[in-house]
């Protein structure tokens, strides 16, 4: 009964005792985020359990009985007697392996815990379709907490029959380099999550499942995705929404004993492949949004995708539509529980937040205490109350930071309280219009009445460039020079022979030698000043918050320059150089050396290829690949 790895905790964690039974638990609940071959676990509800449950849970094989025991009861760092007559915590959890590989065998593990002596036992078993059960003795492994000197200890009973798949059995070199050092860091952080966890309303391993048919299903769209978004991360993250809501709405219907698919609305369904992938696993639906996608043609005409400018009002109500449906919806996602509610008493609703957005324009957050993310989880939610939704939240397994949905599946009044909850709705919505912190100019709301989204603010059909791009050119050249001459001033007493190179100011310093009238138009631009310094990287270099002159004999310069693409023969020699016209010692780099032209006579016409939309295939039909 060796003990194999151990590994201290930092000095002076001040998290222990209780951060290592926190980190136990997120190794039991959720060990997929460490395991990346598993989908997550099954767990059982936990119980009391003594010696006698063990014997039998052993099937009274009594060699192997003396042999746990002892291996429970060796631990010497706490005292040999315990203070209950049922001194483990039982629970046992089935793995739910990303890809299916164990045929109709389950693997699961029974979970000891001994507080009295900080430790956690798991004893693996393999249950066999007729139910037999056989327990895997070389892999009986447990977690100590030695208190000592705060170190955490992994011990095997038998170290020589360890066996290893990689995915319910790893290696135990594994568990000493990988999950040893997360655990260690969990409990020295042993901090709650704000949110609940990932997939807390779905039995996973149905998810799992159907995850990995609709994965294997759709991934041809990854070679004909026409947009010029990532398509791996796109498609694969509707993937996962659609299983999500797939699932989801089974459950719904065993529960309620439903035989037809549940019906839905996609408001601001964007590329519209959420849309497409639902209505061809069977369920009737459409998507809107106010701005059509070029992959919507390669759908077919069984996706009914719309392009229409959604404004909250009697005009868009669903009243003979199940579900609605908000996937990064934006400006309509504090609607759509209202919507919802006022379509009829039976909608229900999913939206997934990702950009922060009020009834009438940008949200304002209120509480420091909070991440911003969670304080909009928490109105969105608010919202959802005041509608009258019993309101469930949970996390999505997708590739992004905002990952949080929220779920509306039933209401939390009689119908005979419509009226009273729709009095409840009007008053809440008026209170954000009148708020100060929506962020909304007053000369666009409408008078009261003329519809119930009166100062809504619709996406533009076409999508604005905001990334300085668009500004005057002969705006950007003035700020340019501006604040260059502010750097070639601060020299300071650089010889005369020196190229000067100049100083260098933060960003913040730079925006103070700016007007505010140039300062106001640079905020309406994402990313404002710095965004434009970086965008004229010819002349500057932005770096660590700071902003320089640009050198160009220096070719090392940053982490960043070193990664970016080499610049093609056919945009050599295109635009003018900056340095050759405005510095008062010209280019550093002589003429044949400089990328861009040193006077009109060394100026050429661009012979670059057009770009290509990456991935675009004009001639395919999506019907043919799925």
């Amino acid at each position: 009964m060796p003990k194999l790895f151990d590994m201290k905790f930092p000095e002076g964690c001040g998290t222990l005792p209780d951060g290592f039974w926190s980190a136990v638990d997120v190794w039991v609940k959720k060990p997929h985020v460490v395991n990346k071959r598993l989908c997550g676990v099954k767990e059982t509800e936990g119980r009391q359990a003594d010696g006698e449950d063990l014997r039998f849970l052993l099937d009274d094989d009594e060699e192997l009985f003396k042999d746990v025991m002892l291996f429970l009861c060796s631990s010497s760092g706490a005292s040999a007697a315990h203070h209950q007559d049922k001194p483990w915590s039982f629970t046992s959890r089935t793995f739910i392996p990303k890809v299916s590989c164990y045929g109709s065998t389950s693997h699961k593990e029974v979970i000891l815990k001994d507080f009295d002596r900080q430790q956690v036992t798991f004893l693996p078993f393999e249950e066999a379709a007729g139910g037999k059960v056989s327990l895997r003795r070389g892999n009986i492994y447990q977690l100590r907490l030695c208190s000592e000197e705060w170190t955490l200890q992994l011990h095997v009973l038998t170290s020589d029959s360890w066996f290893s798949d990689g995915v319910a059995y790893p290696r135990l070199s594994w568990l000493s380099s990988d999950l040893l050092p997360k655990l260690v860091h969990w409990a020295a952080e042993c901090r709650t999550s704000e949110f609940r966890s990932t997939l807390s309303l779905l039995p996973v391993e149905k998810y799992s499942l159907l995850y990995q048919q609709l994965k294997e299903k759709y991934k041809a769209m990854v070679k004909v995705w026409p947009e010029v978004t990532d398509p791996e991360k796109f498609v694969y993250e509707d993937v996962a929404i659609a299983t999500y809501l797939l699932v989801l709405w089974a459950e719904e219907r065993a529960e309620k004993n439903l035989t037809l698919p549940q019906s839905f609305v996609d408001l601001g369904c964007g590329n519209g492949l959420l849309v497409h992938i639902l209505t061809n696993e069977g369920h009737p639906g459409r998507g809107l949004d106010v701005r059509r996608r070029r992959i919507w043609d390669m759908y077919g005409p069984q996706t009914v995708l719309e392009e229409k400018a959604i404004t909250p009002s009697g005009s868009f109500l669903f009243p003979a539509t199940d579900w609605l449906i908000g996937n990064h919806s934006d400006e309509l996602t504090p609607w759509i529980p209202v919507i919802a509610a006022r379509s009829s008493p039976s909608c229900r609703y999913f939206v997934l937040p990702c950009c922060f957005f009020d009834f009438y324009g940008k949200y304002q957050r209120r509480q420091s205490q909070k991440s911003q993310y969670k304080e909009y989880i928490d109105f969105i939610a608010e919202i959802s109350r005041i509608c009258g939704f019993n309101t469930e939240e949970d996390c999505l397994r997708i590739p992004s930071t905002k990952r949080v949905c929220l779920v509306g599946k039933s209401r939390s009044y009689e119908p005979s309280d419509e009226a009273e909850y729709e009095q409840q709705r009007a008053h809440y919505i008026q209170s954000r219009q009148n708020s100060p912190v929506v962020s909304v100019q007053r000369s666009e709301v409408k008078p009261a009445g003329s519809a119930w989204g009166a100062g809504f603010q619709p996406r533009e059909r076409v999508e604005t460039v905001r990334n300085c791009a668009a500004l005057p050119r002969d705006f950007v050249d003035r700020v340019v020079l501006q604040v260059a001459d502010v750097l070639l001033g601060m020299s300071g007493g650089a010889s005369c022979s020196d190229w000067n190179k100049g100083g260098s100011l933060s960003v913040r310093e730079v925006a103070e030698l700016l007007e505010q009238e140039t300062l106001q138009l640079l905020k309406k631009e994402c990313g404002g000043l710095q965004t434009l310094l970086k965008n004229n990287h010819q002349v500057f270099r932005v770096e660590g918050g700071r902003v320089y002159i640009r050198d160009w004999r220096d070719r090392k310069s940053t982490r960043t320059e070193t990664q970016r693409t080499a610049i093609a023969p056919g945009a050599l020699k295109t635009r003018l150089c900056w340095f050759d016209t405005h510095h008062p010692q010209g280019c550093p780099l002589l003429v044949q050396h400089c990328a861009f032209a040193h006077g009109q006579d060394d100026l050429r016409p661009s012979t670059r290829p057009l770009k290509k939309i990456k991935n675009f295939v004009f001639d395919v039909s999506l019907e043919n690949l799925i």
